[in-house]
């Protein structure tokens, strides 16, 4: 890519860049929650998600301020928790590391959690001038097509092949905006299927569309089917209450709150899995069984297909877990971060609640 190349690039993106929320600042910690928000997300996705999310937080020291289960909450729907659960634990460092000033250095950066070379690459760029190339999807199916590579870019080696010829050309007065150029490109016209190649600035001398391969590249593996695992959730109810727990922070979901369950073992009926996972989590198990609904979700790599219980407990018993417990009402679960798997019950939930609730119900 050379340097007409790179002012072509430059000048489109100028004058046809979308008008998002996080491009009208250069305030570092706006950038930076914009930035971990669209990983994985799309941009009409992570939009009112951003704006809610700042309007909660505003600064650095308000969201290292607030306790987990409030930033959890207003990342609700947005998934992939663990980059809420990283930033809220990078602000808390940067308050009590850094005086509260987001650092502007690639090394000082890169220590606070959840930042990899992406994030630090992007924030960095826009924020601070760093030259630092951005490698996300975007940028390796416009690269791949523009050189015509045939190695799979999902690769470590072809991912840091790239990452090393961008760096090459970066252009160091702009690097913030050549990156948001390259992303803007690959979204909106170097798209997966049909690129429009007519409306690219780079087309001129893009190999790929010389050759006319641009829609078979860049080349990717198969990707294996995600497994599929049968899973017990079990409802607890108890004077119109209902049990629920929270996950342990560090892992899966960390943080979280949801009904008991788990796994569903080989050869194990769902019902003798409820038992078994009640006994183990909460240490005991419902007294009386119900089939309430059946739940499907896909999470990044695998799926997940659950058999939910509406139960009750034996007079005095009482759940017992390992973690934080609360019994609430239909209405107080809108109050709590649930798994996207969790909150697709909650129509069917309320209406078994009602129907309880009338004369002459269960």
């Amino acid at each position: 890519m050379n340097a007409d190349d790179i002012q072509a690039l430059l000048e489109w993106y100028r004058a046809t860049r979308r008008e998002l929320p996080w491009r009208r600042t250069r305030n570092i910690y706006r950038i930076w929650v914009s930035e971990v928000m669209l990983q994985q997300t799309q941009v009409a996705t992570a939009t009112p998600y951003y704006r809610r999310f700042l309007a909660r937080f505003p600064t650095v020291a308000a969201l290292a301020a607030a306790p987990l289960d409030d930033v959890l909450k207003a990342w609700e729907g947005l998934g992939y928790y663990g980059r809420a659960r990283n930033l809220h634990a990078a602000a808390r460092q940067v308050v009590t590391a850094h005086g509260g000033r987001v650092p502007r250095t690639p090394a000082a950066f890169r220590r606070l959690p959840g930042v990899g070379d992406y994030i630090a690459a992007a924030v960095l760029s826009i924020a601070a001038g760093e030259p630092l190339p951005v490698v996300d999807g975007n940028v390796l199916r416009v690269w791949a097509r523009w050189r015509r590579l045939r190695e799979d870019v999902r690769t470590a080696r072809a991912r840091n092949r790239i990452r090393r010829e961008l760096a090459a050309v970066i252009p160091p007065a702009a690097p913030g905006d050549f990156n948001q150029a390259l992303m803007e490109l690959g979204a909106r016209v170097c798209v997966p299927r049909a690129p429009r190649c007519a409306e690219c600035p780079l087309a001129v001398r893009c190999a790929a569309r010389r050759a006319g391969v641009a829609a078979a590249l860049p080349v990717r593996a198969a990707r294996r089917v995600a497994p599929l695992r049968r899973v017990v959730v079990a409802v607890i109810v108890r004077r119109g209450r209902m049990f629920i727990q929270q996950r342990p922070a560090d892992g899966f979901l960390g943080g979280l709150w949801e009904f008991p369950g788990g796994k569903i073992e080989p050869g194990e009926t769902p019902e003798a899995a409820l038992a078994r996972e009640c006994r183990e989590e909460i240490g005991v198990a419902p007294a009386a069984v119900a089939p309430l609904a059946e739940v499907r979700h896909a999470y990044s790599h695998f799926r997940a297909h659950l058999h939910v219980f509406a139960c009750r407990l034996e007079r005095g018993a009482k759940p017992r877990p390992a973690g934080p417990g609360r019994w609430v009402t239909a209405a107080e679960l809108d109050d709590y971060a649930f798994p996207g798997a969790n909150r697709k019950l909650f129509p069917r939930l309320r209406e078994w609640l009602r129907s309880e609730s009338r004369p002459g119900g269960g």
